[in-house]
């Protein structure tokens, strides 16, 4: 093991784990990887929990308590799920208030079917975090046109938010506008804004996937130079936008009343291309004020080999800039490739959430109490 880890937490860079589940918990893992690993942070989603619901059995004796007393599947789902990130807020509690308040933060995510309902995001939104009812939870709004307005209703009730599912350099000034618009609210309504926190869920490695996918079929030697480069390209010009808006006059304002700023977290950071290093998305996405939530595997990839050589985004713009536009030049749009990834990326949730539905509802009958 290297001292990778280590080193990017130095960087500033908070290291979150992008899975839980109940045996992740109750065996002592998640205190270790905090303990050891550097982790401040975990991030959970539809397709997180679907997978640790359905498999082993340790829901089972949650599961048959809840047959017994008849629930429906939606309300099972969201004891379970609530009840996963209640124990995790409370191991993760001691670096939530070492850190005042800025990690030590749990991640739940609103129904992903509600992803077109502002209305209903917001009422989802109030109703975990009371049912979760931790200081240290972040609630997970998807960054689609509905959600902006949500983004902006939740934050100005004082609950802190994950924005997920961000692509586009566009859309994610829209969220930041979202978020200090929310801030605003807020102030105005007399809440103590350095109670608010909030992180930017920028997705990386979907990028490149679809990117180049297209460049693949295209075929060319030009194309298949651009292979690879759209990811952090388009996360570096992130960071970009991030350091303008967070240096405005406008933010001036909130940080006088003690506001957080909105930190970017890189997303996604699971190498999906074998030709590309394990951490890539981890090695060259350094730089202070940011947040990287990984997958075990990317985890343990960091802590074995990572190389951590300071920041690795100062610097870039310029060449990221041209990464892109060599994209563009290929026939590719950049435009419809980030909207894709954002329809797709709400469609996969919302099947995940349906196989979630489906897999309890088998457990709640399996173990539901013999009649009589």
């Amino acid at each position: 093991m290297t001292d990778a880890l280590k080193r990017l937490s130095e960087e500033g860079v908070a290291i979150w784990l992008d899975d839980l589940s109940r045996k992740r918990i109750t065996s002592g893992n998640l205190a270790e990887l905090i303990d050891q690993q550097h982790v401040v942070g975990v991030t959970t989603n539809p397709s997180i929990f679907q997978k640790a619901i359905s498999e082993g059995d340790g829901y089972d004796q949650q599961l048959a308590d809840l047959a017994a007393r008849k629930v429906t599947v939606e309300e099972a789902i969201r004891m379970i799920t609530t009840a996963d990130v209640r124990d995790a807020a409370d191991i993760l509690r001691p670096v939530f208030d070492s850190t005042g308040g800025q990690d030590g933060r749990v991640s739940i995510e609103v129904d992903p079917r509600l992803a077109h309902n502002t209305k209903a995001t917001v009422a989802e939104a109030k109703q975990l975090a009371w049912l979760v009812d931790r200081p240290n939870t972040l609630i997970k709004i998807p960054a689609t046109k509905a959600g902006l307005p949500a983004i902006t209703e939740v934050i100005g009730k004082g609950i802190s938010v994950n924005v997920t599912l961000i692509f586009s350099l566009e859309r994610y000034r829209e969220v930041m506008d979202a978020y200090l618009a929310g801030l605003e609210k807020a102030k105005a309504a007399g809440l103590d804004l350095s109670k608010i926190h909030s992180v930017a869920s920028f997705f990386v490695s979907r990028v490149d996937t679809e990117i180049d996918k297209r460049i693949d079929a295209l075929g060319t030697d030009e194309a298949k130079a651009a292979r690879g480069k759209a990811g952090l390209a388009n996360a570096r010009l992130a960071y970009e936008a991030f350091e303008e808006v967070f240096s405005s006059d406008r933010w001036s304002a909130l940080d006088k009343a003690q506001a957080n700023k909105q930190r970017p977290l890189w997303a996604s950071t699971g190498v999906k291309d074998k030709a590309y290093k394990d951490t890539l998305y981890v090695d060259d996405l350094v730089a202070p004020g940011t947040v990287n939530t990984m997958p075990e595997a990317t985890l343990e990839a960091a802590a074995d080999h990572g190389q951590i050589s300071g920041n690795t985004i100062a610097g870039t713009y310029d060449r990221s800039r041209q990464e892109i536009e060599a994209v563009e030049k290929l026939g590719i749009s950049y435009d419809e490739v980030v909207q894709l990834l954002e329809d797709e990326g709400v469609e996969k949730f919302e099947a995940a959430w349906n196989d979630l539905l489906k897999s309890t509802e088998a457990e709640l009958k399996r173990l539901a109490p013999s009649e009589g």
